[in-house]
């Protein structure tokens, strides 16, 4: 019998489940006093993030190890350290903690502030180029020392067979060991966010442009000071 073309055979569940898994979501920061619509928008940004991975785990199985940037200690308190980091990203892991999954050390503590010293010295805008330039030289050795730290510590605590969740802003430089296989959390809510972000700037960005502009033509109305006339000698 001829083999029937155009037909493709859906991979057995099964599959899936051998080896490790990462769900990788990424991780929104709110500011102090963030405006009203911006809450609103991460709160659903959020809540589809829950439905995603929700949706994984229930065709995968559930997540037994969550990993968090910028947390350093694992349990109870990292737990503590999530919460006081980022309350929408604690509300999302506590259901999972509370149904058994861990929550592990994913920095190094060392490293991780060694690393944000770089960076703060890097933000104060540095005048001299050969201060700027030694103080990038480490910044950039300690962060690529952090990320390999990270991607060891996932490897060390991700077990056989384990699935694990991954908050972490995106951008990340992280190499994940091979054989674990990352699904990335994508919601529509995460496009409406770097949008909203986006009209913000371009925003803001016109603004000052008016506010330029406007400057720049108050000055222009007013006519200089006429300098007093030197009295000719006689």
């Amino acid at each position: 019998m001829a083999e029937e073309l155009g037909r493709i055979e859906k991979p057995e569940v099964e599959k899936f489940r051998e080896g490790r898994k990462l769900f990788f979501v990424p991780l929104v920061f709110a500011p102090p006093e963030p405006e009203a619509e911006f809450v609103e928008k991460v709160n659903a940004y959020w809540k589809e993030v829950d439905e995603h991975v929700k949706n994984l785990e229930a065709k995968l199985g559930a997540v037994s190890k969550i990993f968090h940037e910028l947390v350093p200690a694992g349990g109870s308190e990292g737990s503590m350290v999530i919460q006081q980091l980022n309350s929408a990203s604690y509300q999302f892991a506590l259901p999972r903690i509370v149904k058994g999954a861990e929550v592990q050390a994913l920095e190094d503590t060392e490293l991780l502030t060694e690393f944000m010293d770089w960076s703060r010295c890097l933000s104060i805008g540095l005048q001299n180029q050969n201060v700027l330039s030694k103080i990038y030289e480490l910044y950039s050795e300690v962060h690529a020392k952090r990320n390999e730290a990270m991607a060891r510590n996932l490897d060390e605590a991700l077990q056989e067979k384990e699935i694990g969740v991954l908050l972490m802003r995106e951008g990340h430089r992280v190499q994940f060991p091979s054989d674990i296989e990352v699904f990335y959390v994508s919601p529509p809510g995460l496009d409406e966010l770097k949008r909203w972000f986006r009209t913000r700037e371009a925003e803001l960005e016109a603004m000052m442009k008016e506010e330029f502009e406007d400057a720049a033509r108050e000055a222009g109305a007013k006519k200089p000071e006429d300098k007093p006339e030197e009295k000719a000698k006689e």
